[in-house]
């Protein structure tokens, strides 16, 4: 695949949009596995962490506008957070209101995109996506003392970030990881060098063949405002021990990255993109490499895929969203269903519509 070809590229995605919505208006004759949590604003994205017997969601917060769909996703405009809350599972949902405004982020641009949190010594971490002022996609950390926020932001974004979808997870042993990047609008690509390249590949490695273009993980200092030590690739390996190639796309990254541990295994799960499946790989260590398993998530309605995993008293569950409330694929909905690791460490494939 040439760069030439991004134009084709982008027709044959319109091509895809209009058959996934008409697709989309079958499926909403369905039922929906799960509810939507909250109606009131549209939230994407969830991040779901337990903080104080409480869980605490992290989404990004969908808006209305008038950008055209593109596979650069300049329609996914956002501009703030609000962090919701439950004590229970189907429990009422709390929305806390604005915790951090793109304008009160000295060096943010536009399109504040999905954040993740952590928590460590006292101290919440809200660690956030968003385009500087040059139109570059850098990670951002706020901080506060309530898991609800408000968040005030450091005045630069952490040295050495690039990209979207940071998602940080703390070991047992206390040291702290993030876990981030994402292809087409995210830029992963334009980073394949090690330098920023504003004229490369709006899509991926242009090379089908070669191995796929990888997340990116990095410990994080102690005081879990910087990078320590070197960005490293998150290697995902087929069954013969080969990385995942680029044309691979029912398998290989394309964003939405999260880590859980089960039974002293490290999942590592991820969006497929443009396949629409949450996918996931195991690992004995949190560096990798990881061995590819399967897909846990068929298709929600809707372009986008992302989640997280959480264990609350004892069970876990899968956040999700989709678009069941709008329609659009930039109008989304947040929401929760169970998920169940078998004897073998396999996880159970969910389907996010009820069977007829």
């Amino acid at each position: 695949m040439k760069q030439t070809q991004f134009k084709l590229i982008c027709t044959l995605m319109a091509a895809v949009f209009t058959v996934n919505q008409a697709a989309a208006q079958t499926k909403q004759k369905q039922t929906f596995l799960s509810p939507p949590l909250i109606r009131s604003i549209y939230t994407a994205d969830p991040s779901a962490h337990v903080f104080n017997g409480k869980i605490y969601i992290y989404p990004s917060h969908d808006i209305d506008t008038a950008v055209t769909d593109n596979g650069s996703g300049d329609h996914f405009a956002m501009r703030d957070y609000h962090i919701l809350s439950l004590d229970h599972i189907n429990g009422p949902v709390t929305d806390h209101g604005v915790a951090l405004d793109i304008k009160n982020i000295p060096w943010a641009g536009r399109q504040l995109w999905a954040p993740d949190c952590a928590y460590k010594n006292g101290v919440y971490y809200l660690y956030f996506p968003v385009k500087d002022k040059q139109d570059v996609f850098h990670i951002g950390v706020a901080t506060s003392k309530n898991p609800a926020g408000p968040f005030k932001a450091e005045p630069q974004p952490i040295e050495g970030s690039f990209s979207i979808d940071p998602a940080v997870y703390t070991d047992s042993d206390g040291q702290s990881y993030m876990y981030f990047g994402g292809i087409w609008g995210g830029q992963l690509q334009q980073w394949a060098t090690g330098k920023y390249q504003s004229n490369g590949s709006k899509t991926d490695l242009l090379n089908d063949d070669a191995p796929a273009l990888s997340c990116k993980v990095v410990r994080l200092s102690s005081d879990m405002k910087q990078f320590e030590g070197p960005v490293k690739d998150v290697i995902i390996l087929d069954e013969s021990g080969r990385p995942l190639l680029g044309k691979d796309h029912d398998r290989r990254f394309f964003e939405g990255p999260w880590m859980h541990k089960f039974k002293d295994k490290y999942y590592f799960t991820y969006s497929t993109g443009d396949t629409h499946y949450l996918a996931y790989a195991t690992s004995d260590k949190p560096f990798g490499p990881f061995r590819y398993k399967g897909i846990f998530l068929k298709p929600v309605q809707g372009w986008t895929t992302h989640h997280s995993i959480v264990e609350f008293k004892g069970k876990w569950y899968l956040f999700y969203h989709d678009t069941e409330i709008s329609g659009k694929t930039h109008l989304r909905n947040v929401k929760v269903t169970p998920l169940y690791h078998r004897s073998d460490g396999s996880i159970a494939l969910i389907d996010p519509f009820k069977s007829k």
